[in-house]
């Protein structure tokens, strides 16, 4: 019971602290952003997204492809063992099995390749919307922006995500300058 009441009196501290800090005006040292939602809820995001989603689709299809073929191909296979030689079948057998690990590599090697593409794309869209991060935290007098995941609490207030989603958007979509507020060049 007694740990109950402390957990509650500490909940109610911070939240008092939260909304002291969230109704205070001037630079805020320290804002927070979501990035993963920045990439998905952003237009350019989405763009990117769709695009390797397509990418995944085209080569989950060409697999099933590949699997058919190499089912119909096993089958006729099977189909002529009783017709050829042991000899004769163990060689046929055995180019079948390398072409089907040599296909697996390729197409795993197709899959690596992907995944690295995708992680840099979200490198590179990190490095595109820098101008956007350093032009907020010049405008709010910021020292620091973190993660919002890796953050325990904050005040909804030092939450700078819808406010980067909506500058990528009017830059991206609209042509406007990514870079609001003196247009000075970003560090």
């Amino acid at each position: 019971m007694r740990r109950g009441l402390h957990f509650l009196l500490a909940a109610l501290l911070i939240g008092g602290a939260a909304e002291a800090q969230e109704a205070a005006d001037g630079p805020s040292p320290v804002l927070t952003i979501d990035s993963e939602r920045v990439f998905g809820s952003s237009g350019i995001g989405q763009q990117i997204t769709a695009e390797l989603e397509a990418e995944l689709e085209a080569l989950v299809a060409e697999n099933r492809q590949i699997e058919a073929e190499l089912t119909a191909e096993e089958s006729a296979l099977t189909e002529r063992r009783a017709e050829i030689e042991p000899a004769e079948f163990r060689e046929l057998a055995d180019a079948f099995d390398a072409k089907v690990q040599r296909i697996r590599s390729e197409q795993d090697a197709k899959q690596r390749a992907l995944q690295a593409r995708r992680e840099a794309e979200r490198r590179n869209f990190i490095d595109v919307i820098t101008p956007i991060l350093t032009a907020i935290g010049r405008e709010r007098g910021t020292i620091v922006i973190l993660e919002r995941r890796s953050v325990v609490l904050s005040a909804d207030s030092a939450d700078i995500t819808d406010e980067v989603i909506e500058r990528i958007n009017a830059a991206i979509v609209n042509g406007e300058d990514p870079v609001a507020g003196d247009g000075a060049a970003p560090q």
